[in-house]
């Protein structure tokens, strides 16, 4: 089924939001355009990008935000992304809400929901450090993980606050198995009106 959702999945790292966005865009028929996928490509295929976000991330910092504006709306204007896209990773912070608004505004568009995965901080840290071990992300280091969730609380968790003002919000209880997270996110997207995912 294709969906002309346009939706936003938000949480902390190890959350489980890279996860149930691919099943919830799946589900729709949209694409997932997740910030972290582009970077990683670019950092994959060795180009100039790729070698600047490396250099970035290995600091443990975040890619400027008219960097990363600039790569979601080129993104955003391919055409599987015409009919509706779940965004993950983007926007992170206040800045690159004003940045999406503005380009979705000229569209005459506008986020329909955002899911907010709720997972407690201890749970994050040990997630991202059981996906160290398995995958070998050289990010997520003690010290990286516990950086990237202070930027999250800090910097990310104020956008929420932005959205629930337009009553976009929906809170989902991000701990228990994947059927029953994506279950949760289902209904709360139902009750909007967007699409059946289970």
């Amino acid at each position: 089924m294709t969906s002309s959702a346009r939706l936003l999945i938000v949480g902390p790292q190890g959350s489980g939001k890279g996860t149930q966005g691919v099943r919830v865009a799946e589900a729709l028929g949209i694409p997932v355009v997740s910030t972290g996928d582009i970077f990683r490509a670019n950092i994959k295929a060795g180009t100039d990008l790729g070698k600047k976000v490396t250099a970035i991330l290995d600091a443990g910092d975040l890619v400027p935000d008219e960097l990363t504006s600039e790569i979601v709306r080129d993104r955003l204007s391919q055409q599987d992304a015409a009919n509706g896209f779940l965004l993950d990773g983007y926007p992170r912070n206040t800045a690159q809400v004003g940045h999406l608004d503005a380009f979705l505004a000229d569209q005459g568009a506008s986020l329909d929901a955002v899911i907010l995965l709720d997972v407690p901080r201890e749970e994050s840290i040990a997630r991202l450090s059981l996906r160290a071990v398995e995958q070998g992300r050289s990010d997520d280091t003690e010290a990286g993980i516990a950086h990237r969730l202070d930027i999250y609380e800090n910097e990310t968790a104020p956008i929420i606050s932005v959205y629930r003002e337009r009553g976009i919000v929906d809170r989902i209880d991000g701990v228990g198995t994947l059927d029953e997270i994506t279950a949760r996110i289902s209904a709360a997207l139902g009750a909007r009106g967007i699409g059946q995912l289970v």
